[in-house]
Parts: C-alpha cells; structure tokens; sequence
C-alpha cells in the first residue's frame, strides 16, 4: 500500500501560512508524542525563516512516558524549546508563560518605545495534531473548529487569547509527497491521513505487525492474541478470535476488526505507546526527507 495525500486546499495552505509568516511573533509548532519526528513537516523550517518557535508535544498522555523524555532531550539539543502537553486537558496558564517566556525579548523590546505590544503567534502542524483544541483550552471556549479528522480547519482564523495575545488557528499541513512510506502509514494510524483514502485492511494489518514489535504486550492483553510470533493475516484472524469479531458460520469480521483496531489505538485503549524513538531517526529535522519529491510549485 503506497500513501500518497497531499488534497488541493493545503498548496493554498502553504500560500496562506507564508502571506502570515511575517507578521507573527512566535510559531507554535503542534506535533503527535507517539510520532514527534514523523509528525512534524520538515517544509515548516525552511517557511518559518527562523522565527522564534516552541514545540509542543501534543497527547503526551497517549505516548510511552520513557521515550517522550528521551524526545525532550533530542529536541532540545537541537535548540528547540520543546514541550510534553495534553491539549484537552491544557493548564492554560502554564501554556501562557511558556509563550510570554518565548516572546519576553519582543515584548521589552516594544516597552522600551513606550508601547504595549500585542503578541501575535501561529500556531502550526500536520492534521488532526489538536491545534484547535489546543486554541481553544486556551481561551478558555469552543471558539476554533475541532473535529477527531484531518481537514476540519480549512481557513486561517485570528482568535483573541488576552487583551494582549491573539493566535492564529490555521489547516493541517501535510507536505506533498510522504516518500518515507513507514512515517506515511504511521501518520494514518493516528488519523493524520483521511481513513477514505486508504486501505484500511492494508492500513490495520501494518498496525497490527507494528505493534506486536513495539507493544507485544498491550496488543496480547488488548486482543487476547495468545501467540508472540503471529504476523500478517494470521495476526489479524487471531485478533478477529480474540475478541470475537465474527459474523454467521463464524467467519472473520475483517471490516469490524480494521474499525475497532485503529479506533482503539487512536484512542489510547492499548496503553501509553510510543511509534518512534530518537535513535530511529537519526536525520536531524530540517534536512531533505523527500528525496524524490517533485518541485515545489510555490518555489519555497
């Protein structure tokens, strides 16, 4: 199964994202705690142009707390400011120091001239990451769209935080061709990808060998599948049996296992589970991962 998602509104994202760049004070770059590095588009660095940035690392509730850590690490070694956050359970005031923190120097710089700045910042990141969530914890109402799908947000929206601080609510921007097919299918696990553009008995067979590697126990304890080595289609009958999705003569209800499987991941019903961890991917972020890629027709 090759993945391959890249609909028409997000080149009009990127145009929009870059008209906007200039005129914010901080990027707010969201990405998933199970994925932190395949969940980040590597276009963001070279559209920023080294504005200030903080990284957060939304559904840290859903990720391995042991390799979130090691994360933090590696991001900050690299310079970024990087955050564990859990977007519907935000604590809008430590979100809100985090950004007066990133932003104090621009702040003073405008007090010294007498004036009282307003903060403007984007906030940024692939689809279905939690930016309006996150948006909207912060203010405190449900004032920017939220949906548990990709391409809910199809407009940048200006959204009012204090007197003094106004974000920007913008699309999921995915990058146009996902040549790293492992980070591809990953992203569809968490629903990054649309589920109606897939395969999702192709989709849910990689999940299931993923997580008999990664999660060996959360996947026998979640599934009752009761031997280590099973890969593949027969993986995938075990856990039919195991949780006994069968239709009339005891056929395997594939349909039922593929909605079950990924609405279980996606949900945290398998336990704390982390996809990658730092020293799989060793290409420090902003380097070329689209080897193969067609030009950019924006030419950024």
């Amino acid at each position: 199964m090759e993945i391959n998602w890249y609909p028409g509104h997000m080149a009009k994202t990127r145009r929009l994202l870059q008209d906007q760049i200039s005129k914010v004070d901080l990027i707010i770059e969201l990405c998933d705690a199970r994925l932190p590095f395949s969940s980040r588009n590597p276009d963001l660095d070279r559209m920023i142009r080294g504005k200030n940035r903080i990284l957060l690392l939304n559904k840290a509730d859903l990720a391995d707390p042991n390799v979130s850590s090691k994360w933090l690490a590696e991001f900050r070694k690299q310079g970024l400011e990087a955050i564990l956050v859990q977007a519907k359970n935000l604590r809008a005031k430590e979100a809100l120091t985090a950004i007066q923190r990133a932003t104090q120097a621009a702040v003073d710089r405008a007090a010294s001239r007498g004036v009282r700045k307003t903060v403007r910042a984007m906030v940024v990141g692939v689809p279905n990451v939690g930016k309006s969530t996150y948006i909207n914890r912060l203010h405190g109402g449900s004032i920017a769209k939220t949906g548990d799908r990709p391409g809910v947000t199809r407009s940048n929206q200006w959204i009012k935080i204090t007197p003094y601080l106004e974000l920007l609510d913008t699309p999921g921007l995915l990058w146009p061709r996902l040549n790293d097919q492992q980070a591809a299918r990953r992203l569809s696990y968490l629903g990054t990808i649309k589920d109606d553009v897939l395969n999702l008995d192709d989709l849910t067979l990689s999940l299931l060998n993923d997580l008999a590697e990664i999660a060996p126990q959360s996947l026998a304890d979640r599934f009752h599948v009761s031997d280590p080595t099973l890969r593949g289609v027969e993986l995938m009958d075990a856990v039919c049996r195991g949780r006994g999705f069968l239709l009339r003569g005891n056929e395997l209800d594939y349909d039922r296992c593929c909605s079950v499987v990924l609405d279980e991941f996606r949900g945290g019903k398998l336990g704390r589970i982390s996809l990658e961890a730092p020293q799989e991917r060793s290409v420090p972020h902003g380097e070329d991962r689209s080897s193969g890629s067609e030009p950019d027709p924006d030419g950024l």
